[in-house]
């Protein structure tokens, strides 16, 4: 069976399968973009901007390569002068594209997250964001080759096909949810959250006869920041997600060293770690911080099923944020004591 064939066999699966068709895309770096962890995460950083994107490269090894990016813009800033009490803004963009059908989707999102003090001698918010807009789907059929365009067990690109498709291009709305609880306990700093994606359970089917939906999926976080020393810091983080009946949890931990600090919002400093999705891949990550921007860069050793095919080479990922103060805003920082620096 020759390559193609194979990909053509997956493009039917994924098309058709509601089971795997309604699986969200995943980064490696999942704590670089908390839009798509839980809309309430949105603001819980230093600063009154952030910019987050990343870049994906995956089973290049088996199979034409698998591309997702994602780019997150968020501001910050407090209701009014004495108020304790924040909100974010802003909007979460993803781009995925499978295959030799180029079969993607692309989501334009717009998010808006409240946080409320509820106790100010830990710093203790309740953090209630939303997100929501426009997704489309689609999918280019002329790469693909049909079992009827083979004769002799040769591949003819001249011979016809019988098979049609009534479209190939599909909008639709999606919205989700959720809620966190953000604070200090001695000398750490952490949250704990929930979210609900998908609760519109939007129709996903390029054949209007079929009624696939989109799985609801429900997602719990954590992140919890332990100084070590000055100059020494780690991080933990943590997801587990059902959806569709399917369970995927993943984590790890990472260590960043300061080589120099400028006030207690910048630095110069690299951090190493190491994370695990569950029967997926080993994922080790090295990040550096220049002042306002950051770089992180992780890679995939497959441990799935796929492992024999892919040799365990997964996928490049890069990852990219910025963070900054705007002299046009009343900065968030005098108003927002709760900053976890994730």
């Amino acid at each position: 069976m020759t390559m193609k064939r194979v990909n053509l066999i997956l493009f039917f699966v994924l098309l058709f399968s509601k089971e795997l068709f309604s699986q969200d895309i995943n980064f490696s770096q999942f704590y670089e973009l908390p839009l798509l962890r839980n809309p309430s995460l949105a603001g819980i950083y230093k600063g009154d901007m952030r910019i987050t994107s990343a870049f994906r490269n995956q089973w290049q090894s088996v199979s034409v390569p698998y591309q997702s990016s994602a780019l997150g813009f968020e501001i910050r800033s407090s209701l009014f002068k004495e108020s304790s009490d924040y909100f974010s803004a802003g909007i979460q963009l993803t781009n995925d594209v499978a295959g030799d059908s180029k079969l993607g989707k692309t989501q334009v999102l717009p998010m808006f997250t409240y946080h409320k003090l509820i106790y100010g001698p830990t710093n203790t918010y309740l953090s209630l964001g939303f997100m929501g807009g426009a997704v489309q789907q689609k999918f280019n059929p002329s790469a693909l080759r049909f079992d009827d365009q083979f004769q002799n067990g040769a591949y003819t690109p001249l011979n016809p096909t019988s098979q049609t498709f009534g479209r190939t291009n599909l909008t639709y709305w999606d919205a989700s949810v959720g809620m966190n609880l953000s604070g200090e306990i001695g000398f750490a700093k952490g949250y704990l959250g929930g979210a609900y994606f998908h609760f519109t359970q939007p129709k996903v089917a390029f054949n209007e006869i079929n009624d696939i939906r989109l799985n609801q999926k429900f997602v719990f976080n954590t992140g919890i920041n332990l100084p070590a020393s000055d100059y020494d810091e780690m991080f933990i983080y943590g997801d587990l997600f059902f959806q569709g009946g399917n369970r995927q949890i993943q984590g790890g931990v990472m260590f960043l060293h300061h080589f120099q600090t400028v006030g207690e919002d910048e630095s110069v400093g690299m951090g190493i770690g190491g994370f695990y999705r569950w029967n997926d891949a080993f994922i080790p990550v090295v990040k550096f911080n220049w002042y306002k921007l950051s770089l992180g860069v992780t890679y995939d050793i497959n441990v799935s099923k796929l492992k024999p095919a892919s040799i365990y080479r997964g996928g490049l990922e890069i990852a990219v944020s910025y963070k900054a103060y705007l002299n046009i805003m009343n900065t968030s920082l005098q108003k927002v004591r709760c900053i976890i620096p994730f």
